[in-house]
């Protein structure tokens, strides 16, 4: 079978796509895998990125236009479109995050018209499923537009990514980490605080962000890095220890689940989708800092309870809900019985 992906953009900055397009269902074919590259690293393109999709978006909050594409007829079978809706008349299904991820803001997805419109399409017949990275996410879906018929399309298919090898290093001190291209957005101050109180001797910090120099001055124990490629980030979390991370923007952190694939236990805080993500892979505490400093200083503290957490963060991505196998199969279900 083969499948279009359709961006609303040029291309997809999420890793979701990425690790669909590099590990697709048995039989199912992407054919334009190339434009799911996966997250930005640079920081001059990131930079550039941003500016150009807030002027963009600048004009479609005025127009109140949610994400409406149109695929160009091809030889593909089924359309899948990425947190977009489709003015196709032939079979498509839409993946997206959260209900809002529908338009470019939440101030064109919960005005009276853009509802509106989002509702026509999902109605549409040949709207075939809706797929919610979450159970949280199905439910925004269907408080928002309170229809049974919508409300039945919804499927849950987790997010998944491979399982890599780890090959830790014996070394002397617990290390703590926090990862995010947003450094205030996903909770980057919080974290240096906790690292900033915890670290010692014993116990280092590192911050991979885009960290203001003002900032990295003021904390001289914490070692900072720029944003990277992600092989070189991935030789961090396989030598880190326990994954601090607030992720206070996040609707759905792929942050915790490529920690959970080093057996990183988690430390974040309540938020959408953080419980459902972790369960018991770390701790989900209250947004304040004095509770993600206790919960952190227990993993540091319990190496079992730090390494029970951790193992359970492998499984879930070896065989669990966040593996390729599990979305896979899925996927192909979904895909046959859309056509």
């Amino acid at each position: 079978m083969k499948v279009h992906l359709q961006y609303p953009w040029k291309f997809s900055d999420s890793p979701y796509y990425k690790y669909l397009t590099t590990n697709p269902p048995e039989g199912i074919e992407y054919l334009n895998a190339h434009q799911g590259k996966g997250v930005m690293t640079s920081s001059m393109k990131f930079s550039l990125m941003l500016k150009l999709k807030s002027i963009l978006r600048g004009i479609l909050r005025v127009i109140k236009i949610p994400y409406i594409t149109l695929t160009k007829k091809g030889d593909y079978d089924l359309i899948h479109c990425c947190h977009c809706l489709s003015m196709n008349k032939s079979p498509w299904i839409v993946d997206v995050e959260h209900y809002w991820n529908f338009a470019s803001s939440g101030e064109i997805s919960y005005s009276d018209i853009g509802k509106k419109r989002i509702k026509r399409f999902l109605k549409k017949p040949n709207c075939k499923k809706i797929l919610a990275w979450s159970y949280d996410c199905k439910d925004t879906i269907i408080e928002n537009m309170d229809d049974p018929e919508i409300a039945e399309k919804i499927s849950v298919v987790y997010p998944a990514i491979p399982l890599p090898k780890i090959n830790k290093i014996k070394k002397d001190k617990i290390t703590l980490l926090f990862v995010a291209r947003y450094f205030d957005l996903k909770g980057g101050r919080e974290a240096l605080k906790v690292f900033n109180s915890l670290c010692d001797d014993k116990v280092e910090g590192i911050i991979i962000s885009n960290v203001p120099n003002e900032i990295k001055k003021r904390f001289p124990k914490i070692k900072f890095y720029n944003l990277m490629p992600q092989d070189e980030l991935f030789k961090f979390m396989e030598q880190a220890d326990i994954f601090v991370y607030p992720g206070y923007s996040d609707t759905f952190g792929f942050a915790l689940l490529e920690a959970m694939s080093f057996g990183l236990p988690i430390v974040t805080v309540k938020g959408f989708a953080k419980s459902e993500i972790v369960e018991d892979c770390g701790f989900v505490v209250e947004n304040n800092i004095g509770d993600m400093i206790n919960a952190t200083e227990i993993l540091i503290k319990q190496k079992l309870l730090r390494n029970t957490m951790g193992n359970c963060g492998r499984f879930q991505v070896a065989s669990g809900k966040f593996s390729i196998k599990h979305r896979n199969e899925q996927l192909k279900k979904i895909y046959e019985e859309s056509l």
